[in-house]
């Protein structure tokens, strides 16, 4: 008989890079999610939500594959074993138990016995002789029960049963879901491919992506504006913060206030003998970022505020500001922390034009002792935590090295997983998607300044359908003590409801500066800002004044807490309807169990009206099918029929609707 001639010598590089290919994967798996920046950062989940593993997976030829997930959450590792959706996308959804950084990696192989099952199936289907194929299937099985396992046992007796079993009924067992779930468990696996590199998801407490915030400045809790409120007066102010469904107090900071260029009313560069300064201008004689306002009350009163809101199921979040009065007490015992002029005198912080003459920056890289810095602003974060706090508002960190926040919360979250940190970050996206990457748990957004259908889509549609879905939580706030929006100078009553509406339905996590609920909106004339800014000066309000909005606020916080589809942005789907003015959309959870159809005006002044389509098909039933329906911001029931639906919004009665639907 001829030998094949040899092609190349045994020391032929082409030899071993044949040998190479033998070993390189033979299955593909591409484009897995979630995944961010190629696996350098991780993807963010929460407590008890699934979340959604997926990849393209497969190989040559038309044999049938297997995919798991091999999920790791702390010492614990699980096999999930992952299905396919179709058009080789695989998917298998993880639930993390705890807080902290969980891994996982993907592997596939060649399913021997799902192929030959496919295969069997079609030849018998159509009358080919299969004698052969089930001496195939005996041999498999019998391999398989050879090998060590669980299932080694069962398949032993699997395979002594066959061999008294007819053709007939060993087609059935063949076929069957019993043996092919035992041939899962231990059939050897072939060409086993895992996805490289290992990625990372940092799980978080629900809070990090459901949570309604409250903000007001402590001092103002007074009925006379020459009475600095304490902390016992928010005491006295929690019961209708809760009734109003808010979860999450926070405060902006709360330390001591220098007097060096302490700023008047509506940030005039003179103050007056009672005036209280800006809370941002940190640091007196009194103490630095680790002291309390002494006219709050001090700590003793703090302790009492932290547990009279836990008690009310209140979270308290405090303000992280990295910036100092020239009166700080750091500024006397460590000055090499920060910048001086050629004259010698202290460097402001300024963003020209503007120049803040009651604040001073820290040098982050300082010729002297650079690490002692960081760790002594770590170590503030450190005492609140140990305070109670795990929730920080951290002010404009986009303004800091990005290391030094990477660094800190790594760090902090390291000892504290529960810790989170909500990213002040009005700036540019790549900048604010960077400071999500390095670990802050929420951020502030541009939702703020979107007014429009097409803006609202649009920027959705980013964060909901783009890479920032994986990593990036937007909190809506609809106002702040630095921002009174263009557009609620101008709307009245309504625009209040409208944009209230918009954040709670639109993001799992929102937030107002108290006295939106009053619709204060008096501007600095021809500026984004409040006339008689509460940063510097104390504001006294009647909660119960006419026309406050106190009653939608709370119907939307309580149907956010009975519907799991508003408990995230994601799940959101924009629906079409014929009046542009009219932002309309659907959100649900993945298995459609609670669907939601919000439709909200964004006409603040003139009544709308609006026909729409009804998904009926997303919900399984034809054109002419029948929905139940109940409007939940007004409590009426009734059914739809058909597509084709109306409804007008009326603004200065309720310029919104909140359908939840089901098939009748």
């Amino acid at each position: 008989m001829t030998q094949p001639r040899r092609v190349t010598a045994p020391s032929d590089p082409a030899a071993g890079r044949v040998a190479a290919a033998l070993r390189a994967p033979r299955l593909c798996i591409e484009r897995i999610s979630p995944q961010v920046d190629h696996g350098r950062c991780p993807a963010k989940a929460t407590v008890g939500q699934a979340l959604a593993i997926e990849a393209d997976i497969f190989m040559d030829g038309h044999d049938q594959v297997a995919a798991q997930v091999i999920w790791h959450e702390g010492a614990v590792a699980q096999a999930l074993p992952m299905r396919a959706l179709g058009n080789d996308r695989w998917r298998v959804e993880a639930v993390p138990q705890g807080a902290g950084r969980c891994r996982f990696t993907i592997e596939a192989w060649l399913d021997r016995w799902g192929s030959f099952r496919h295969g069997l199936a079609r030849k018998a289907a159509a009358g080919v002789p299969i004698k052969l194929e089930l001496e195939e299937g005996r041999a498999l099985i019998r391999e398989a029960a050879q090998q060590p396992g669980p299932a080694a046992g069962s398949l032993a007796a699997l395979s002594r049963e066959l061999a008294t079993l007819d053709d007939s009924r060993t087609l059935d067992l063949f076929l069957g879901e019993a043996t092919a779930a035992l041939m899962r468990a231990g059939e050897p696996r072939r060409f086993v491919t895992r996805s490289q590199p290992e990625l990372e998801v940092e799980v978080e407490r629900t809070r990090a992506g459901f949570a309604a915030w409250y903000e007001l400045f402590p001092r103002s809790c007074t009925r006379d504006p020459a009475r600095h409120g304490t902390f016992d007066d928010v005491i006295a102010r929690l019961p209708a913060i809760k009734a109003m469904g808010f979860d999450v107090l926070y405060f902006p900071p709360i330390h001591p206030i220098g007097a060096s260029n302490r700023k008047g009313p509506n940030n005039s560069l003179k103050a007056g003998p009672g005036d209280p300064g800006s809370p941002y201008a940190i640091g007196s004689s009194e103490g630095g970022h680790t002291a309390v306002h002494p006219q709050l009350g001090g700590i003793e009163a703090f302790r009492r505020l932290h547990a009279a809101a836990g008690e009310a199921g209140i979270e308290i979040a405090l303000d992280f500001a990295v910036q100092f009065s020239p009166d700080h007490p750091w500024l006397r015992d460590a000055p090499h922390w920060f910048a001086y002029r050629p004259d010698g005198s202290i460097r402001f912080a300024e963003n020209p034009p503007k120049k803040y003459q009651d604040i001073v920056n820290c040098e982050f890289y300082a010729d002297s002792r650079p690490d002692a810095l960081w760790q002594a602003l770590r170590d503030v974060i450190l005492h609140w935590v140990d305070a109670g706090v795990k929730i920080f508002r951290v002010d404009n960190p986009h303004t800091k090295p990005l290391p030094f926040w990477q660094w800190l919360i790594e760090d902090v979250r390291g000892r504290h997983p529960d810790v989170m940190f909500l990213a002040e970050a009005f700036t540019r996206p790549a900048m604010m998607y960077r400071l999500a990457k390095i670990g802050f748990s929420q951020s502030y957004t541009y939702f703020t300044w979107r007014n429009t259908r097409a803006e609202f889509i649009e920027y959705l549609t980013e964060l909901t359908q783009g890479p920032p879905k994986d990593f990036y939580r937007p909190h809506f706030f609809v106002n702040t003590p630095d921002i009174n929006p263009y557009f609620l100078q101008t709307s009245g009553r309504a625009g209040f409801v409208q944009r209230a509406a918009l954040a709670a339905t639109l993001s799992g996590l929102w937030g107002l500066y108290s006295g939106f609920e009053l619709c204060e909106a008096a501007p600095l004339p021809g500026k984004e800002e409040y006339l008689d800014s509460e940063k510097y000066q104390i504001r006294v309000r009647d909660w119960n004044a006419p026309g406050n909005i106190v009653g939608e606020i709370t119907r939307l916080n309580h149907i956010r807490r009975e519907n799991p589809a508003l408990q995230s942005h994601l799940g959101l789907t924009f629906l079409q309807c014929d009046n542009d003015q009219v932002l309309y959309f659907a959100k649900h959870v993945p298995d459609r169990s609670n669907y939601l159809l919000v439709a909200i005006s964004l006409d603040p002044h003139q009544a709308q009206e609006a026909y729409f389509d009804v998904p009926l098909a997303e919900l399984g039933l034809p054109d002419d099918g029948a929905l139940e329906v109940e409007e939940l911001m007004r409590g009426e029931r009734f059914t739809w029929r058909g597509k084709r639906q109306h409804w007008r919004f009326v603004p200065w009665e309720l310029p919104l609707a909140i359908w939840r639907v089901k098939p009748a």
